[in-house]
């Protein structure tokens, strides 16, 4: 089965039984804290300006190119572009705007928006989408907004917030009008979220035909015929509602930034409920965890993508450490490298990573950092990154590049995994070094 969307053919051939002699003990876990993550100086400026090269040789477009007129940064793993991976390109992007053209990157998904606000989550180098619109696989987490308070954070550039206001707005709507259930919870694509090959369906489940259906525009490139295809509509997604409420949130912002005070309260309304619905829904008291929908009952599930609540803030306070020590927990997510995908105690994990089945990525890591500081959780957040940031430079020594993912029980690449990867892994040497790692 392809599962990946940046085209890996066939999966890593391991067995999870099999593999669970190779789960770390808690007490070595914990024994591991007390472990000295420092690195060199020296080293940190090396990765640093490694990734800053790779991520310079992978711009494209420009006077010459077909569609793309202006030059633009990009994880170019492929001749396409992708939504959500330029968003987080652009959380280290910020840093280096003269260098880097991130805006003209996020540019490109405005400037191909269709006039109802829908923006496809991949494009051609045409132009065209990969997706067909009539399928929720085509929408990528929404986070253009987040993308520009990334680059607000540096430059402050009121202007470029008020000229992108009117895309965003659209977009809200779009995604609002098209993928939110009566329950006021959204549902969506597994592939879609990002993390491809998790399973969000309930165990067991088949194709019971109450999905929307799918006809891949692109089959010879990729076949996506898997059972997550089939769901979409049967449920909800707590990555999904969460991300939804934080563009409410960046929405505020931004109408406040840009002195917009008549669209606060719209945003401000959708946010209280949706907050509301995914507490009420998903939230499981026993667990202390957050889960996806299915038929209005919760898939008992656990994967990175509930993470996404800290961010949005919505969790409540009296919740939190007991949501968080699941985060925490090095039976569960907080493996050798933190933070794994799929945690360990979760059928399907892959000490080794198998892509989204265990992996460790910068985008997820990064949304978890950034989600620790709404609660204040500093030395969590410090420890993470430290250990992550100490993790892919281990991997760096051996391996001379940056990769699309770790294995989470390994001081390796994941299992399926790009080298030289500027794209998102970018967010390590750059952002994590920048807002903890220097002194």
């Amino acid at each position: 089965m392809k599962f990946s969307k940046r085209g890996f053919i066939g999966t890593t051939a391991i067995a999870a039984a099999g593999l669970a002699a190779l789960n770390y003990s808690k007490w070595q876990f914990l024994q591991a804290d007390s472990q000295n993550y420092d690195v060199l100086e020296s080293l940190q400026r090396e990765m640093y300006e490694k990734a800053i090269a790779l991520a310079k040789s992978k711009i494209r477009g420009g006077v010459d190119d077909p569609v793309f007129k202006q030059a633009y940064v990009d994880a170019a793993f492929s001749s396409n572009i992708f939504y959500w991976d330029t968003c987080f390109i652009a959380c280290y992007a910020k840093y280096h705007q003269d260098e880097l053209p991130i805006i003209n990157a996020l540019d490109n998904f405005y400037n191909l928006m269709d006039s109802d606000g829908s923006i496809c989550r991949e494009y051609t180098s045409d132009g065209k989408p990969f997706w067909p619109k009539e399928h929720p696989v085509s929408m990528n987490p929404p986070l253009l907004a987040f993308a520009e308070l990334e680059l607000y954070s540096i430059h402050h550039d009121k202007a470029r917030l008020t000229k992108v206001f009117p895309y965003l707005f659209k977009h809200f709507d779009y995604w609002v009008k098209t993928c939110r259930g009566d329950d006021q919870l959204f549902f969506g694509d597994g592939l879609a979220t990002g993390m491809d090959n998790i399973d969000r369906f309930p165990e067991g489940w088949q194709d019971d035909h109450q999905g929307i259906p799918l006809k891949n525009l692109y089959p010879e490139l990729f076949d996506y015929n898997w059972t997550s295809s089939k769901w979409n509509k049967q449920g909800r997604l707590v990555d999904t509602s969460a991300q939804m409420a934080l563009f409410a949130k960046n929405m505020m912002e931004i109408a406040g930034i840009t002195n917009q005070p008549n669209e606060v309260e719209k945003y401000a309304v959708f946010y209280q409920e949706t907050k509301n619905a995914i507490n009420k829904l998903c939230w499981n008291e026993d667990d202390g965890f957050y889960y996806d929908l299915g038929y209005s009952k919760q898939i008992r599930r656990k994967h990175i993508g509930m993470f996404w609540v800290l961010l949005a803030e919505i969790v409540p306070p009296a919740k939190v450490d007991k949501f968080l020590a699941h985060l925490t927990d090095p039976e569960e997510f907080w493996r050798k490298i933190p933070v794994a995908t799929t945690p360990a105690n979760e059928k399907g994990f892959s000490p080794k990573g198998e892509y989204w089945k265990g992996s460790v990525w910068a985008p997820t890591n990064y949304m978890i950092l950034k989600g620790l500081a709404k609660y204040q959780k500093t030395k969590i957040a410090d420890q993470l990154a430290k250990q992550y940031y100490w993790a892919v430079a281990e991997v760096y020594k051996q391996t001379g590049t940056f990769w699309e993912n770790y294995a989470p029980d390994f001081l390796e690449k994941g299992s399926s995994s790009r080298p030289d990867f500027c794209g998102w892994t970018g967010i390590v040497p750059i952002a994590v070094y920048n807002e903890y790692i220097k002194k």
